[in-house]
């Protein structure tokens, strides 16, 4: 079991851009049709983002919301961890640019990035500072702007992926019995081939031929990576409750990455849970990647699906391969 030092969420906030992209759309952009989209994934309509609009653009929009929200002022935060895959620009750090925009001039922070696990990821490393005690309030963002690194002729990636961000405020929890439970996180790097974006790092920098070969835009060999994600969530689900004496009758809700449909309904039967217990929007939004599961917190709230006192289980799976997983009592 991971050592878990007590650290809760006291606050959920998102961000989505308003322009949608429907299957309607996508219809016109390549070969596919709005039925095999919805069968093959469950996604209707994403959000995207306008020229200009970057990551940190949605980063800012979701946590001013967090912070109205939860009447924290920007200097009280300490702490800014951002998970993303789609940072504004090499550097600086996406976390630089949010703590500047919001006024957090008492932050230190910095970006992480574990594809469409980087949320559970930024929430296990900003649990460690809020539960030991050396920072009162940390600020969790997961936030991807996949659609700049869509390829739109691309049928296989071009269906899948939205923009979005969802950020979220941890503080020291006062007992063990609230807030994060247990975690697991892993890696299999062996899967990195299979889901990347092969230029604009140091092996493949920038160039007129790297362009030229749409060497700047995702690239995903589906079906390996469908079975992994498949297998890994589920395992990785059912481990978290196991280890720790619970069963999927315990638990309040789960919220999934939000992927694909069909690799959701695989964890819902691997854990046993009918509908009521799994938090679903992926046809509204998409894959947003690092911002699928506050993206999920968000609206289970607005639902009224998260109480006091439940047990919640996250888990995912991304590029690299990520597996992320995080059971915990829902704290407010």
């Amino acid at each position: 079991m991971a050592r878990c030092i007590p650290a809760k969420i006291t606050g959920v906030a998102g961000y989505v851009p308003p322009r949608l992209l429907t299957n309607q759309d996508i219809e016109k952009m390549v070969d596919t049709t709005d039925e095999w989209i919805r069968s093959r994934t469950g996604i209707l309509t994403r959000h995207i983002v306008d020229k200009g609009t970057a990551t940190s653009h949605m980063s800012v929009e979701a946590v001013k919301k967090l912070l109205a929200q939860t009447h924290t002022r920007p200097e009280e935060i300490e702490l800014i961890v951002t998970a993303t895959v789609t940072p504004d620009m090499m550097f600086p750090a996406t976390a630089c640019l949010i703590q500047d925009r919001i006024g957090a001039k008492n932050a230190w922070g910095f970006d992480l990035s574990a594809g469409c696990s980087g949320f559970v990821y930024a929430l296990t490393v900003g649990m460690q500072f809020a539960g030991a005690g050396t920072h009162k309030k940390v600020l969790v963002i997961g936030s991807d702007t996949m659609s700049s690194i869509i390829n739109y002729e691309d049928r296989a990636t071009c269906v899948i992926f939205g923009d979005g961000a969802g950020a979220v405020l941890l503080e020291p929890a006062q007992n063990e019995s609230e807030g994060v439970l247990d975690f697991h996180n892993d890696v299999d790097g062996s899967g990195g081939a299979l889901l990347n974006m092969p230029a604009g790092g140091s092996l493949h920098p920038a160039s007129h031929e790297t362009v030229d070969k749409k060497m700047h835009y995702v690239f995903q060999d589906g079906q390996p990576v469908f079975k992994y994600a498949v297998r890994r969530m589920a395992e990785v689900a059912a481990m978290l409750l196991e280890r720790n004496g619970f069963t999927g009758r315990d638990l309040g809700l789960v919220i999934p990455h939000q992927a694909n449909l069909r690799i959701i309904r695989a964890v819902q039967e691997r854990l046993g849970v009918d509908d009521s217990k799994m938090l679903i929007n992926i046809q509204q939004y998409g894959n947003t990647t690092a911002a699928t599961i506050p993206l999920g917190m968000m609206d289970a709230l607005a639902q009224g699906r998260l109480k006091k006192g439940d047990l919640v289980l996250i888990v995912s799976v991304g590029a690299g391969f990520t597996t992320g997983g995080m059971l915990m009592r829902w704290a407010y």
